[in-house]
């Protein structure tokens, strides 16, 4: 009779490690899906611009400043009228000749002569925050402008929608460009790069972290 019982327990055991085991795959199942489809539509929502200095000295970073400030200047002029992260490429596309001399005219201007690398492309970014705006590590479309040597440290922005066409001491976001992320996105999507005082979206915002932070380890091996 006990040799029955404790045949029982032990079956019973595993059923429950079995069951524990799947729950547990299927968790992290889920989660893998919801990062994936949040880190998709955050990637194809927005157009970002990624600045490299020469070298890290305090006039090549300076420098890389002025070259920011040139090129944002310059896609707020041409960009106004843009509606989609597609329309934004495809001027910025059609202007890239035009975006590398502004940066070389600026660099010229400053007295460097540095070349300039300028590209579009789709380039690994960290979690950076804008204002009240936090963007996960991942995958996304940018401008990437190579100053010289490219050695330095880097500046990462947002074009489209305009996230960086603020003061940048003030940190305020427009308006219009949260309403242009909140037309792309779904409302969960907005609340969780939006909302830091939620406790259960600073939870999944870490997951999104965390997770992104694992596929970005696996495509780069």
């Amino acid at each position: 009779m006990n040799k029955f019982f404790n045949g029982n327990k032990k079956s019973n055991l595993k059923i429950f490690l079995t069951l524990v085991f799947l729950l547990f795959i299927y968790t992290i199942l889920c989660m893998f899906s919801y990062v994936k489809a949040v880190s998709t539509d955050l990637s194809n929502s927005v157009f970002r611009l990624h600045v490299i200095a020469n070298s890290n000295s305090n006039e090549d970073q300076l420098l890389k400043y002025k070259v920011r400030d040139s090129l944002l200047n310059y896609m707020n002029n041409i960009c106004s009228n843009c509606k989609s992260k597609e329309d934004a490429i495809n001027l910025v596309s059609c202007n890239l000749d035009n975006f590398k001399m502004v940066a070389e005219n600026t660099i010229k201007n400053e007295g460097y002569d540095y070349n300039v690398n300028i590209e579009i492309g789709n380039f690994k970014f960290p979690t950076k925050h804008y204002g009240d705006i936090s963007l996960p590590a991942g995958y996304y479309d940018a401008l990437k402008v190579e100053i010289g040597r490219a050695e330095g440290r880097n500046w990462w922005c947002v074009m489209f929608p305009s996230l960086c066409f603020v003061d940048l001491n003030s940190g305020i976001v427009p308006e219009d460009s949260k309403e242009e992320l909140k037309n792309v996105l779904s409302d969960e999507e907005f609340a969780l790069i939006s909302d830091n005082s939620n406790s259960t979206l600073k939870f999944k915002f870490k997951l999104l972290e965390l997770f992104a932070d694992k596929n970005l380890s696996i495509a780069n091996n």
